[in-house]
């Protein structure tokens, strides 16, 4: 199929599960914050089923094509996974700061960093109970977690971020053999960091992929358009990810109005354009949709680009984010008919 349609990762939590108010009042969580939760631990599981079918639901009502569990079940992209790791001390967590400078709480190093147990092998497995479609799941990434985190056991931040990369290769392996259609890995902090990204991120990057079969995505972004609103045209780090052993890369290009001539150094990979600006609580157009992903075809294969907002939905109003999922499955509806032929 040309122009396939997905989310990035997460969807908005309903208000009855999660404190939206406090969870968009704070930066997103390294450690656990079960204090954002609504529902009380005995009843908390049931109630994130029943909150991850209402995601799965609205993506598959929206029509699109890869659907994701909506990350319902966690409280930052990464923390729950990051804090499921032997090696990582939760009872006495570290300080440091954020990708915007400020002070937060983060998982420690106190050991060597292992897998203890599949993490979201069972989110995998409700997802696809529950859903007919190709589905995605995510994963965070071994550079990404190292930088998130304060080292007091390994020499040097190389070392960790190798030891990540062990942890989050035998999860995806899992995921796959669970029957994951696309397994993504969320890299932001390659763009934060690019000068250890190039020194060794990439490193352990291909380290996490290493030896899996099956479709693999990247997923690289300024960060979250609730903390950053304001966004630079083009990447610190992304032909770099040309060597990278995933299948997708996926970008923010909506709201950074992104110079995308810059994809033209990623040839043989399939580009998961943001085409939905998740600054803009005005719902897109599919013909807004259409012309943003038309700023990448002078530099994209047709057969390579696939629709995506620019990064999670997970801050949204719940009825902004059903729209402008409808106005991608559109606008995807559009691009068909005009290249289809081609």
């Amino acid at each position: 199929m040309l122009f396939p349609t997905t989310l990035v990762g997460s969807y908005p939590q309903p208000d009855w599960l999660i404190d939206r108010e406090k969870l968009a009042k704070r930066f997103p969580p390294r450690m656990r914050a079960r204090e954002l939760w609504r529902v009380p631990e005995p009843w908390l599981a049931e109630a994130q089923d029943d909150a991850t079918l209402l995601a799965i639901r609205a993506q598959e009502e929206a029509g699109l094509d890869i659907v994701t569990d909506g990350e319902i079940r966690r409280e930052s992209y990464s923390n729950r996974f990051a804090t499921a790791l032997e090696g990582v001390d939760s009872d006495n967590p570290g300080t440091g700061l954020d990708r915007s400078g400020h002070p937060i709480s983060l998982p420690r190093i106190a050991g060597k960093i292992r897998r203890r147990r599949p993490v979201e092998v069972d989110d995998l497995r409700f997802l696809k109970r529950h859903t007919s479609k190709r589905v995605k799941i995510t994963v965070p990434g071994p550079f990404t977690m190292s930088e998130q985190a304060q080292n007091d056991y390994y020499q040097t931040g190389e070392e960790a971020a190798m030891d990540y990369a062990v942890a989050v290769n035998e999860e995806i392996r899992d995921l796959f053999a669970a029957g994951a259609d696309v397994v993504q890995i969320d890299e932001p902090w390659m763009q934060a960091r690019p000068e250890k990204a190039r020194q060794y991120g990439l490193k352990a990057l291909n380290r996490a992929l290493q030896g899996v079969s099956g479709t693999t995505a990247v997923h690289i972004c300024f960060g979250y358009a609730a903390v950053i609103h304001q966004k630079p045209p083009g990447y610190s780090f992304l032909p770099e990810f040309s060597a990278c052993a995933c299948d997708q890369v996926s970008i923010e290009a909506a709201q950074p109005a992104l110079d995308c001539s810059v994809l033209s150094t990623l040839k043989n990979k399939k580009i998961m354009i943001g085409c939905i600006d998740l600054n803009d609580m005005t719902i897109e157009t599919p013909e807004i949709v259409v012309a943003r992903i038309k700023r990448a075809l002078p530099y994209v294969p047709k057969e390579h680009v696939i629709l995506a907002p620019d990064c999670g939905m997970k801050y949204l109003p719940r009825d902004v984010a059903f729209g402008k999922m409808k106005a991608m499955v559109e606008g995807a509806k559009i691009l068909r008919a005009e290249y289809g032929a081609r």
